[in-house]
């Protein structure tokens, strides 16, 4: 009676020891996601990201912002203003983020209002916000290559490198998902890796090979070869002071750049010369 009696203690041991290894192996492959599996959620992050521009060195409040305490944080430098609608409705997703990581992560809003920092400030107060806020400039806006729409995000890692950029409203899931990847915390996504060709900062849409709304398709390697130049080398006319690829990159919309660059693939395809024109000069202020 005793020998069956321990036989079944250890038969229930086995299996709890089963399920338990068993749990085990599903949670590890929670969080690092099966590799191959579609339904796994996916981050990008740039291959060789650039160092994060510099901002003001005050706040609206009078404080310093130092790039200096970014050391060892994930920074996510947000794009807003008080009048966007977009904006305020992601304003309690950037507390709670905050708020969740603490001293892992530092958010940095850039306000791109017209009213003086002082309404700013009452505004931020409101809301509640616990993070730093600047004024943006033209000088700010322009390093940072060009903001498409508010909010814009730019993600940067725990080494002040710029490694992604989200234009609109984007699910907190996001963000979640990369700031732990770039803390090196278990995440339920694989990491991919992608080449900037202006995707963050517009100056590098020189490298892009194909562009948003231009057909490249049918040309030979030397007929895209001159029809990228020269879209890297005309202006838009739309009163962006881009670039015909930066503004295809920028405003996939615009219906400016897209009839021009469809022009250049004709030119070059029919044999045509470029026409003498003004190239955009990197001075020039990027549209937002």
């Amino acid at each position: 009676m005793r020998r069956i009696l321990v036989a079944t203690i250890l038969a229930i041991g086995f299996v709890a020891v089963a399920y338990v290894m068993r749990g085990a192996r599903a949670s590890s492959s929670a969080q690092s996601g099966p590799p191959g599996d579609d339904k796994t959620p996916v981050i990008r992050f740039v291959k060789n990201p650039e160092p994060a521009p510099p901002l003001p060195d005050r706040d609206i409040s009078g404080a310093v912002v130092s790039k200096a305490n970014w050391n060892g944080k994930v920074v996510l430098v947000n794009f807003w203003a008080t009048w966007c609608p977009p904006c305020r409705e992601e304003i309690p997703e950037m507390i709670a983020l905050q708020s969740r990581y603490k001293d892992q992560l530092q958010i940095v809003g850039i306000s791109e209002d017209d009213d003086p920092a002082a309404n700013v400030k009452r505004f931020a107060q409101q809301r509640g916000i616990n993070y730093p806020i600047v004024m943006a400039t033209q000088e700010v806006v322009a390093a940072y290559g060009g903001v498409p729409a508010l909010p814009t995000t730019f993600v940067i890692d725990t080494q002040g490198r710029v490694v992604q950029k989200h234009a609109g409203l984007h699910p907190m899931e996001t963000y979640v998902r990369e700031i732990r990847a770039l803390l090196g915390q278990p995440i339920d996504a694989r990491v991919e890796t992608f080449e900037d060709t202006g995707q963050l900062f517009l100056k590098n849409a020189v490298n892009a090979t194909e562009l948003p709304g231009v057909n490249l398709a049918g040309l030979t390697p030397a007929q895209k070869k001159a029809a990228l130049h020269r879209l890297n080398a005309e202006s838009c006319t739309c009163g962006c002071t881009l670039t015909l690829s930066q503004c295809r990159v920028n405003d996939t919309e615009c219906p400016i750049s897209g009839d021009l660059a469809a022009k250049v693939v004709k030119e070059v395809v029919g044999g045509s010369k470029a026409p003498h024109a003004r190239p955009a000069r990197p001075g020039d202020s990027p549209k937002i």
